[in-house]
């Protein structure tokens, strides 16, 4: 049987966070990833937290931002001010006004961004999470601003070809289940900063 503590470090040693949603270890992994980050980022010293869920729920394989969004939306965990969710979307029409939005709200905001993302056949159920900022609609040859200092993407599905109609066509199985392990990860790093702060004091 593998070790868990040390499965998880030798994941963490890498450059950036690959896991896939078949992995049973994946939301904590994700999580004890995320943290470290926020760490480097200086996102643990008082720093607002702004998780920016980037997509529409037009499109099935898009959906991944709104649906993080709102199922975190509807927790009572308030380490992170949610932007984005099925009920108020952040698209490509608004990302500009949003971030805007972001920018006047919070003072030097350490923004994490949420977007749905096409690859190879290969990559296809894998979320990664990496230091520095999300180009949102490159997939689909949108120019919109580069957003976030850490981002995370899931891939929804292969790309490459017609990427409008290969999303509109993702099974939303697929990126409901990958919200649910985003979520789920995100929600341990809101648990291992709580307790990090318990030790703290």
């Amino acid at each position: 049987m593998v070790d868990k503590a040390q499965d998880i470090q030798d994941f963490m040693a890498g450059g950036k966070t690959r896991v896939h949603i078949e992995d049973p270890m994946a939301a904590k992994k994700f999580g004890y990833d995320l943290l470290a980050r926020l760490e480097r980022n200086g996102g643990l010293s008082g720093q607002p937290l702004v998780l920016l869920c980037i997509g529409t729920d037009r499109s099935t394989g898009d959906c991944l931002g709104p649906l993080v969004g709102t199922r975190l939306a509807s927790t009572s965990q308030d380490l992170f001010a949610v932007y984005g969710t099925l009920d108020q979307p952040v698209h490509a029409r608004n990302l500009r006004e949003k971030m805007d939005e972001i920018y006047r709200v919070h003072q030097n905001p350490l923004v994490i961004a949420v977007d749905a993302s096409l690859g190879s056949v290969d990559s296809v159920g894998f979320i990664t999470i990496g230091d520095g900022a999300l180009h949102p609609g490159a997939g689909v040859n949108k120019k919109l601003p580069p957003v976030g200092e850490i981002h995370i993407t899931g891939i929804v599905n292969v790309g490459g070809f017609m990427e409008y109609l290969v999303l509109q066509n993702t099974r939303l199985n697929l990126v409901m289940r990958m919200a649910e392990v985003i979520t789920q990860g995100i929600l341990q790093t809101v648990s291992l900063c709580t307790k990090k702060e318990t030790r703290e004091i």
